[in-house]
C-alpha cells in the first residue's frame, strides 16, 4: 500500500510538473506570438531591368562574387533577403531582384548606399551589363520598381 502511494505521488508530481512547464511553454509561446505580431513589417521591394545577351556572362560571374564591401553596406543599410533571378523572356534578358527593408529611414539608407565608395565602384561594373527598362531609362535610373500584387507568409 505505502509503495502504491509512494508511486501515485511520483506520477502525479511528474503530470503536474509537466502540466506547468506546458503552461509555461504555451504562455511564452503566445507572448513570442504577440511580439512577432507587433513587430513592424519589413517593406518588400521587387525591381526589374533588362540585361544586354553579351554581358550576361560578366554579369553571373560578378554576381556570384559580390564584393564583401557591397555585402557589408547592404547589410549596415538594413536590406535583408536580398535575391537577383535571371530570366529569359522570348529574345530578352532580365533581372529580377527582391529584398526586404528592415530599418526606419529607407531614403536615408539608400543615400548611404548610393554615396558608398565601395558599392559605386560595383556599378560601374554591374551597370553596363544592364538595359533599363523605358520607365527607368527615362528617369535615369536602371532598375524599374515593381508593384506588389501578392503575398502570404
Amino acid at each position: 500500500m505505502k509503495m502504491r502511494c509512494y508511486t501515485f505521488c511520483i506520477l502525479l508530481f511528474a503530470a503536474l510538473s509537466f502540466y506547468s512547464c506546458r503552461e509555461t511553454g504555451a504562455a511564452a509561446t503566445d507572448q513570442d506570438k504577440q511580439t512577432e505580431a507587433t513587430k513592424k513589417e519589413p517593406l518588400r521591394v521587387g525591381m526589374v531591368t533588362g540585361l544586354k545577351p553579351e554581358k550576361i556572362d560578366y554579369d553571373k560571374e560578378l554576381h556570384a562574387n559580390t564584393w564583401e564591401g557591397v555585402l557589408k553596406k547592404i547589410k549596415e543599410c538594413n536590406i535583408r533577403n536580398y535575391s537577383i533571378y535571371f530570366k529569359k523572356i522570348e529574345d530578352k534578358y532580365y533581372l529580377f531582384s527582391y529584398y526586404e527593408y528592415i530599418g526606419d529611414n529607407y531614403e536615408l539608407d539608400m543615400k548611404k548606399i548610393a554615396s558608398d565608395s565601395v558599392t559605386q565602384r560595383w556599378w560601374r561594373e554591374t551597370d553596363p551589363c544592364q538595359q533599363p527598362l523605358p520607365d527607368a531609362a527615362a528617369a535615369g535610373e536602371i532598375w524599374s520598381p515593381m508593384d506588389e500584387v501578392f503575398h502570404a507568409q
